[in-house]
């Protein structure tokens, strides 16, 4: 292509002042290699090899958008655009090709405009409005939980029925701190940011034992890749389970670590009851930069049942709370996701990517509740396919059923699928999504 170059590999910034060289997507696809990433932000075409591993938010999550244009990842997760800009500055190394598209793959541009006209329509209406009863109630009736299981040991002793009753009502605590924690990672409930960071950092700390680093990390990345295998923590899970096209990776490899079709039997006995207690517990320990947070939760948890139990005692108290958490986590939190398309990076523009891996349940009362109002997954997922220029402000969950008419009028508009499934269908769905991939693995091992 007659105008287009490429600069050596390490021959650094582009000069103030000068032409910036020009490139097609060809090229740029080629520097998606650790140590050798591009991208593509609003034309502009930067070298973050050595600087990924500065990047605040992690090397991962900048790195999974190695050789793409990640103009609207950009743009949802930053605040302060024009102060992210400058550290941008010194990695710029040349910009598109003036006849190149935006985006290397398909763009409905339409959708996108459509999407963020939805955007403006929301703010009219005042849907980013978070309202503090609402969530004073969440945080007054965690917290009346976590009393309410204390008086059940004080007033009936340490038995079988109060111990057990009392360990279902600190799970069900522990489950909607997981919402109200998510709720403030979002920044959600108060209009400075500062403010949702440090009430995340209690609720995750205080409240539940874990590092709110190690969760906007992983979260993160879920949100900007959701469903795409390597990029999303919550459906890489091989070789334990097997999920979409991994399936069919496996089978024709020969590789085989596990009876995968069986996979949807042995989930009940590794995937519900263990996640928190032992994957999350691990992965914590990594991130644990909010320590004394967490050692508050350790300390006020151990110290509150310590003179009922003793130490055994308390120790299986706390690890059957952790295995009753874990599993309301998997379930709810992957009825939206698993049965979805599951696979490698497809390359499609940032509000399909969005849709196609996720549905929601049916809403009532006890759903929203019990959920965390995550039945309303499409809304939630459509709050990162709205980027603006400035600050965007996260809707909170009390409004996802107002705005949920209007994003699935715009879904309808575009032939995008709006899967609404009652609750129980979508938790059978998991376990059929998980025999089916099974299955796929095993007809591709024995006739490779």
């Amino acid at each position: 292509m007659g105008g287009v170059g490429e600069p050596g590999p390490r021959e650094g910034p582009a000069q103030p002042g000068a032409p910036l060289p020009t490139f097609c997507w060809e090229q740029i696809r080629a520097h998606d290699q650790p140590g050798d990433k591009w991208l593509v932000i609003e034309r502009r075409v930067y070298d973050i090899s050595r600087w990924a591993q500065r990047h605040p938010g992690g090397s991962r999550l900048i790195g999974h958008h190695g050789a793409e244009d990640a103009t609207d990842a950009f743009r949802a997760f930053h605040q302060d655009l024009n102060f992210v800009r400058k550290f941008l500055q010194p990695l710029l190394i040349g910009e598109l090709a003036p006849e190149e598209p935006s985006q290397d793959g398909p763009l409905n541009a339409q959708l996108v405009e459509d999407f963020r006209a939805l955007h403006q329509a929301a703010e009219d209406m005042k849907l980013f409005d978070a309202s503090p009863t609402f969530f004073a109630f969440l945080l007054g009736h965690i917290l009346a939980m976590e009393v309410l299981a204390w008086l059940l040991i004080y007033l009936l002793g340490p038995g079988w029925v109060p111990s057990a009753l009392a360990a279902f009502i600190l799970a069900i605590s522990q489950a909607q701190s997981w919402c109200l924690q998510h709720d403030l990672g979002h920044a959600s409930i108060f209009k400075k940011s500062w403010w949702n960071h440090v009430a995340q950092k209690f609720v995750m700390g205080q409240l539940k034992g874990f590092s709110a680093h190690w969760w906007n990390f992983r979260h993160f990345q879920h949100h900007a890749k959701p469903n795409i295998f390597h990029k999303d923590p919550d459906v890489t899970v091989a070789p334990v389970f097997l999920l979409g096209e991994s399936s069919v990776e496996y089978g024709k490899k020969k590789r085989r670590y596990l009876p995968y079709n069986q996979q949807h039997l042995y989930f009940f006995l590794i995937g519900p009851p263990l996640l928190t207690l032992v994957n999350f517990e691990v992965e914590n320990l990594a991130y644990m930069l909010d320590l004394l947070w967490a050692a508050s939760f350790y300390a006020r948890f151990f110290l509150s049942y310590l003179p009922f139990y003793g130490v055994p005692g308390v120790l299986l108290f706390f690890v059957a709370v952790r295995v009753l958490e874990s599993h309301w986590f998997v379930w709810i939190t992957q009825m939206n996701h698993i049965p979805k398309e599951i696979g490698h990076e497809k390359h499609r523009d940032w509000v399909s990517s969005q849709l196609a891996a996720t549905c929601n349940v049916e809403p009532s009362l006890f759903t929203n509740w019990f959920s965390g109002h995550l039945n309303f997954q499409i809304e939630h997922q459509c709050q990162h396919t709205l980027p603006t220029p400035s600050l965007f402000p996260r809707m909170p969950r009390h409004n996802y059923s107002r705005v949920a008419p209007l994003v699935k009028s715009l879904c309808a508009k575009h032939g995008l699928s709006y899967e609404v499934k009652p609750f129980l269908t979508a938790l059978v769905d998991i376990v059929r999504s998980l025999k089916k991939s099974g299955d796929i693995w095993l007809d591709a091992y024995l006739h490779q």
